[in-house]
Order: structure tokens, then C-alpha cells, then sequence
């Protein structure tokens, strides 16, 4: 089992760039890797387009839920 996290700071990028950027990385890892964003408002578009596209692939958990950073890890199932 792989354990290895890629961290993705989002809140100094353009919000144009960050679900090409997210997908970049979440494409580039392997099973049981993991992927963990921080960002300056609430995923929850990008956990909608995570179950449109990746539906029982990944596993979303808020490390933080606001209310200025939201943390939020998506592991590569």
C-alpha cells in the first residue's frame, strides 16, 4: 500500500487553473496515493466533479472545513 501525499496549495492560483492543475496531479498518481488541496473556499464543486468522473475511484475526507482554509484529501482508491 502506497502512502505517498502530493500537497497543492490553490489559494495564490487563479481559480481558472486550479481544476486543470488538481486533475494534472490526480491523473499523475498511483493507487494509494493521495492527493491534498488546500484551498480558500468549500471543494464541494470539485468533489461533484470527482463523483461525475471518478466515481468509487477516490476518497474525499475535509482535514479542514473552514471557515478562512479548507484542507481536503482525495486518495486514489
Amino acid at each position: 500500500m502506497n502512502d505517498k501525499i502530493k500537497t497543492l496549495d490553490l489559494r495564490a492560483m487563479p481559480p481558472a487553473e486550479r481544476h486543470r492543475k488538481i486533475f494534472e496531479i490526480w491523473n499523475s498518481l498511483d493507487s494509494g496515493e493521495t492527493l491534498k488541496i488546500i484551498n480558500d473556499h468549500d471543494p464541494k464543486p470539485l468533489y461533484y466533479q470527482f463523483e461525475a468522473e471518478h466515481k468509487g475511484l477516490f476518497a474525499w475526507d475535509y482535514e479542514q472545513d473552514g471557515p478562512v482554509d479548507w484542507i481536503v484529501t482525495i486518495k486514489k482508491v
